[in-house]
């Protein structure tokens, strides 16, 4: 009884002068509380007292600490001013993973050369590094068509020669495709003319080969005012 009277009397001592180290005054409880499953007992803020650490999602303060075992800090970042926080995982612990690697939050990274993503808050955001652009039939380039290039990443735009391509043409062609035909094509464009009979046209892959071609259809927006009658000639 007496050693047990003489270590809580030291304990004391060590309470009080450890508590000159803080702003506020500090008294621990002769007997240490009883923490709940999964939260052990750590010092408090002042670094005198024995409390219960303190769990994700639960409040936090300069005396009630988190438990760093678990890699917890207690955020402020969206606490009013004057207020206590809440403990969650630090910044550096969140991140993203793909294709079984672990990016941080904020980085930048590419899982192909033709995609360049960022992780952000979990997830990550991506961008296409190869254009996706359409070229249009020319009269220096009648027969424009995109392949791959050996070496290089993204897929590059050639002309093929007429007879090339009408060598192509004079294959023997299956009226079913070997694969399903994705149909796209761009809205139809306004009328050329103003009144009367014009043209639109439009870009799309809607034919018998699935190709991208520039199509035209007649239209008429209105009919368009008769001419006046001309005047009798006068002497």
């Amino acid at each position: 009884l007496e050693k047990q009277l003489l270590f809580l009397s030291l304990l004391c001592i060590l309470s009080k002068v450890c508590a000159q180290l803080c702003r506020r005054p500090c008294y621990c409880p002769w007997v240490p509380p009883r923490c709940p499953r999964g939260s052990p007992l750590v010092l408090d803020g002042c670094g005198c007292c024995k409390i219960c650490a303190r769990r994700l999602g639960e409040p936090c303060d300069f005396l009630h600490v988190c438990d760093q075992s678990q890699g917890l800090v207690c955020d402020y970042s969206t606490a009013p001013a004057g207020t206590g926080g809440t403990c969650n995982f630090e910044d550096d612990e969140e991140g993203c993973e793909v294709n079984g690697r672990v990016y941080r939050d904020g980085e930048v990274f590419q899982p192909s050369c033709k995609l360049q993503c960022r992780c952000l808050d979990g997830g990550f955001t991506c961008i296409p590094l190869c254009q996706e652009d359409v070229r249009l039939p020319t009269p220096d380039c009648p027969y424009p068509r995109r392949v791959e290039i050996p070496g290089k990443c993204c897929p590059e735009w050639i002309c093929e020669a007429q007879d090339q391509h009408l060598l192509r043409d004079a294959r023997p062609v299956s009226p079913v495709l070997p694969y399903r035909c994705q149909e796209w094509g761009t809205e139809w464009s306004a009328c050329s003319a103003t009144c009367g009979v014009g043209f639109a046209t439009r870009v799309s892959n809607q034919n018998r080969y699935c190709r991208l071609e520039t199509q035209r259809r007649l239209c008429v927006v209105r009919p368009c005012p008769a001419l006046p009658a001309a005047f009798p000639a006068v002497s």
